[in-house]
C-alpha cells in the first residue's frame, strides 16, 4: 500500500487529469474533484463514475511515459483495477470548439426553421441549457421579434426537460420591457416531437396556447421543418395502451429466498421476466436468473459482478456485512458508496413496506413497486381506500423536470386504466379500481422539491390531481411527512 500524501503530490502537479479505467471508460477528473485521504496504513482514493461516486483502496502506483497508473481495489479485496491518469491540458480549448460545432449546428437549423417563418430573418442565435446544449433562435420581421424557436443541439434532452426549458424562456421573453414575445416554438426531432405533442395535450390551455410544435428532422446533414398541430383531449385518449410489462409469476427464486434471510427487514426482490434483482435498502446487490432450466445468480454492489458460487459464498456474505454497516441512517461514513448511491430507490424500499407512513389512506398490499409502462418505470403503484389509483414518484435530488414526467406516468396509466386494462391484469386482485382519475403524488424530502416545482405543476390540464408530499430530511430514519399540498385547481 501506499499512503495519502505521495498521491497527493503527484496529482498536485497537474489541474486536470484523464482518468482511463480498464474497461475504456474514460472520466475527465479536476484535481479538487479528487478524494484522497490516509486510511489505517493505506490510502483511499474517490472520484466520480459511470456507477456514482466511487472509494477504492491505492495498493500501488506505477509510472509511466506520461502520467501514471494506480492499482485499485475495494475494501474486501475482491475486485481489482488498474486506473492510468494522464494529465491533461486545460478544458478550455476542448469547451470553445464544442461550442462553436454547436453555433454551427444551430444555425443550420435557423436557415432551416426560416422556411416556416416567411419575411423575416434570424436575428439572433445563441446557446443555452447550462451547458450549451439548447439553441435560442429569434427571428426578427421589420425591427420586431416575429418568432422565438427553442432546439436541442445535441439530440439528448427529454421531451419533459424541452417543454420545462421552453416554458422558462417563454417567462423571460414576456416580461420584455421591449418587443415582448408571446409564443416559444419547440423544435425537436421526429421521436421526441411525438412525445411532446402527448405532453402538451396535458398543460392547461393557457400556456398550451403559447408553446407551439414543430418537427426539426435532419435528411442527408440538411434539416427539414414542419409545424404540428396540437392534439385534442379526444386524440389524446384514442391512441394506443402500452403493453403492461408484468412479470408471468412472482414465485421468488430459491438463491433469492436464501439472500432475503441475511436480512428479511432490509432486503427485498423485485421481480422481471427477465428474472429478479435482489436489493438491500433499494441497492442492487444480486441478480438471479434461470438459465438453461437452472438457477444462477451473480451479486456485486458496482457495476461488477461475480457469479454466486461455493469459491464466492463467503464474498457475498462480506458484502452484506458491508450493506449492513454502511447503508444504515446510523452509519459510519456518509460518504461511503453504499450509502451514497440509489437514494431515491432506498427511499422507495422504505415506503414499499409500509406505504401508510406516507398516506394512511393507501393500500399497503398488494402494491407495486417499479411498475412497468413499456420502458419506463413508476416508482409505486398503490390503491387508496376509495378505490382510486395513486402513481407515487419519489425524489431525493431537485429535479426540474419532475412534474412533467409525472404527468407522462400519469396519461399512460391513466389510458391503460380507462381501457380496462389494469382490470384486466387484475393488478389488484379482487379490489375494484375506481372509474376516477388517477391521483399523483410527488413525495420528496422538502429541501429536495426544485424551486420551479410549483410554478410547472399549476401549468398541468385540470384532470390531474397532483399532490406534494413533504418529508422530514431525515427520512432515512423515519418518514414524516411535513407538509402536502393538493395542486388539482390552483391557477
Amino acid at each position: 500500500m501506499v499512503d495519502a500524501p505521495q498521491i497527493t503530490e503527484l496529482f498536485e502537479s497537474h489541474f486536470e487529469w484523464l482518468a482511463v479505467r480498464e474497461n475504456g471508460r474514460t472520466h475527465v477528473l479536476r484535481r479538487d474533484e479528487i478524494d484522497i485521504e490516509q486510511f489505517r496504513n493505506g490510502a483511499l482514493i474517490g472520484f466520480v463514475a459511470d456507477e456514482g461516486f466511487i472509494r477504492r483502496l491505492v495498493k500501488n502506483i506505477e509510472p509511466e511515459d506520461s502520467g501514471f497508473s494506480l492499482q485499485l481495489t475495494d475494501r474486501l479485496m475482491s475486485r481489482e483495477e488498474s486506473v492510468r491518469f494522464s494529465p491533461r491540458e486545460s478544458a478550455a480549448e476542448l469547451a470553445a470548439n464544442i461550442e462553436i460545432a454547436r453555433l454551427r449546428r444551430a444555425n443550420e437549423m435557423a436557415e432551416a426553421l426560416t422556411k416556416l417563418f416567411p419575411d423575416t430573418v434570424p436575428g439572433r442565435v445563441s446557446l443555452s441549457g447550462g451547458n450549451g446544449r439548447l439553441a435560442n433562435i429569434l427571428f426578427r420581421h421589420r425591427g420586431h421579434t416575429a418568432a422565438a424557436i427553442l432546439a436541442d443541439v445535441t439530440s439528448s434532452l427529454t421531451h419533459e426537460a424541452l417543454l420545462a426549458a421552453a416554458i422558462k424562456w417563454l417567462e423571460v421573453l414576456q416580461a420584455r420591457k421591449k418587443d415582448p414575445v408571446a409564443t416559444v416554438h419547440i423544435a425537436s426531432s421526429k421521436r421526441r416531437a411525438s412525445d411532446l405533442r402527448r405532453l402538451h395535450a396535458l398543460l392547461k390551455k393557457g400556456i398550451r396556447s403559447r408553446i407551439a410544435l414543430v418537427e426539426l428532422e435532419e435528411q442527408g446533414g440538411e434539416f427539414a421543418a414542419r409545424f404540428l398541430r396540437p392534439l385534442t383531449a379526444s386524440e389524446l385518449w384514442r391512441s394506443k395502451p402500452q403493453k403492461l410489462m408484468l412479470p408471468d409469476h412472482i414465485e421468488p427464486s430459491e438463491k433469492a429466498e436464501q439472500m432475503v434471510e441475511f436480512a428479511p427487514d432490509k432486503i427485498d426482490i423485485v421481480h422481471s421476466r427477465k428474472g429478479e434483482t435482489v436489493r438491500f435498502r433499494g441497492l442492487p446487490f444480486a441478480r438471479v436468473r434461470r438459465v438453461m432450466g437452472r438457477e444462477r445468480a451473480w451479486f456485486g454492489a458496482g457495476t461488477s459482478r461475480r457469479p454466486l458460487n461455493e469459491r464466492s459464498n463467503g464474498d457475498l456474505h462480506d458484502l452484506v456485512d458491508e450493506l449492513m454497516l454502511f447503508r444504515d441512517a446510523q452509519s459510519p461514513s456518509k460518504r461511503h458508496d453504499v450509502y451514497r448511491l440509489a437514494s431515491e430507490a432506498w427511499l422507495e424500499s422504505i415506503l414499499r413496506r409500509n406505504i401508510k407512513a406516507l398516506d394512511p389512506n393507501l393500500i399497503l398490499s398488494p402494491l407495486y413497486s417499479q411498475f412497468k409502462t413499456a420502458a419506463e418505470k413508476i416508482d409505486l403503484l398503490a390503491l387508496r381506500k376509495d378505490g382510486r389509483l395513486v402513481i407515487i414518484e419519489l425524489k431525493t435530488t431537485p429535479d426540474r423536470e419532475t412534474v412533467f414526467q409525472a404527468a407522462d406516468y400519469w396519461r399512460k396509466i391513466e389510458l391503460q386504466r380507462r381501457r380496462g386494462e389494469l382490470a384486466k391484469a387484475r393488478l389488484f386482485g379482487d379490489l375494484e379500481i375506481a372509474d376516477s382519475p388517477t391521483l399523483v403524488y410527488v413525495a420528496a424530502p422538502a429541501l429536495s422539491f426544485h424551486r420551479d416545482f410549483e410554478y410547472f405543476a399549476k401549468m398541468l390540464s385540470e384532470d390531474i390531481e397532483l399532490w406534494r408530499w413533504e418529508l422530514h430530511e431525515n427520512w432515512r430514519e423515519e418518514i414524516k411527512v411535513l407538509a402536502r399540498i393538493n395542486y388539482a385547481g390552483r391557477a
